[in-house]
């Protein structure tokens, strides 16, 4: 996720022949683009789902990107020659990418990640189906020119910033960055008629923060080995292969042939909650699906989500959903 360089006229104007081009190319699946003055929307289906991102460029060689998507997996072939600085927010969801040595990183809700995209290639897994966030990328050359003529004495360099985050291997991230969610989550409330202009001063206060960041040096996330990821989605797969059967954390555990407690900080890593708060969200919606798409007894509903206690599931649907499953029946 995120976007390229070198997609605009000479003049900053976006060229939606290049930028259609670039991302047919770069993204695995159907893609279709939408240009309307400053704003770009690209859209994106694959055989696992759907996405979205809206595009402006409030400098020239700078791009504002917000990104939707609701699908299990997308596959980039996202290269680049250019110099460029990728910051990511993470605002909903998580995002796995697989990185240098057989490891994983996660960019989870909260999170900004920040690099030049030269490990950009490769399928990107979304474990919970769901990613939403802003991508502000700048091209170093480019938008420091446009930066400089903007607004002179402007005290950060892109290029030392590019030099200081990004290692050429790992991506940096900081995990729960409430600055980063000041600047970034306003992105969302701003009219439409003044984005462009918002997104200036929110690309300025980006770099700024950057460059006044400290101390460093800064721990580069967390990562997981690949063989345990595997392991441990092979083992949430057991689970949710047949929801009226229960199968114990243990169990899973021993699935996966990793030590209980190393299963479930790997599973929490890669899902962003325990296993049993995992499976219990997964049959909760699952119930709520055939309330609301099938004519099952309540009773039935919760027997083929693990529950055979009416009053167990009962207790437990209202606790997810904040309504009893009959209830909920006959308001949806």
């Amino acid at each position: 996720m995120g976007l390229a360089a070198n997609i605009f006229h000479d003049d900053g104007s976006m060229s939606a022949h290049a930028l259609g081009d670039f991302l047919g190319d770069a993204v695995d699946g159907r893609v279709h683009l939408d240009v309307d003055g400053e704003l770009g929307v690209l859209e994106i289906e694959t055989e696992t789902g759907t996405g979205s991102m809206s595009m402006i460029e409030p400098f020239p060689g700078v791009m504002v990107t917000y990104n939707n998507f609701t699908m299990e997996r997308c596959v980039s072939g996202f290269s680049t020659t250019s110099e460029l600085l990728c910051v990511d927010w993470c605002r909903e969801g998580r995002l796995e990418q697989p990185m240098p040595g057989g490891t994983y990183s996660y960019v989870v809700e909260g999170d900004l990640k920040i690099d030049d995209r030269s490990n950009h290639l490769g399928e990107f897994v979304l474990p919970t189906g769901r990613y939403c966030g802003v991508t502000v990328t700048y091209e170093v050359n480019r938008a420091q020119q446009a930066v400089d003529r903007a607004l002179g004495g402007f005290p950060v360099s892109l290029r030392k910033l590019r030099e200081r985050y990004c290692d050429g291997e790992r991506p940096l991230l900081l995990h729960g960055c409430d600055d980063a969610a000041r600047i970034l989550s306003k992105l969302y409330l701003v009219p439409q008629k003044v984005r462009r202009s918002y997104c200036q001063i929110k690309a300025l206060e980006l770099l700024l923060f950057l460059h006044s960041f400290d101390p460093l040096p800064i721990e580069r996330g967390s990562y997981y080995p690949r063989s345990q990821v595997e392991r441990v989605k092979a083992a949430r797969d057991l689970m949710l292969c047949d929801l009226s059967r229960t199968v114990t954390v243990e169990e899973a555990a021993s699935f996966a042939c990793m030590p209980l407690t190393t299963f479930k900080v790997c599973f929490k890593g890669v899902y962003g909650s325990s296993p049993a708060a995992y499976v219990r969200r997964v049959r909760m919606e699952h119930a709520a699906q055939l309330l609301r798409e099938t004519s099952m007894r309540v009773s039935d509903v919760g027997g083929a989500v693990g529950y055979e206690s009416p009053s167990k599931f009962s207790a437990a649907f209202k606790a997810a959903w904040g309504i009893p499953p009959a209830e909920y029946r006959r308001t949806k």
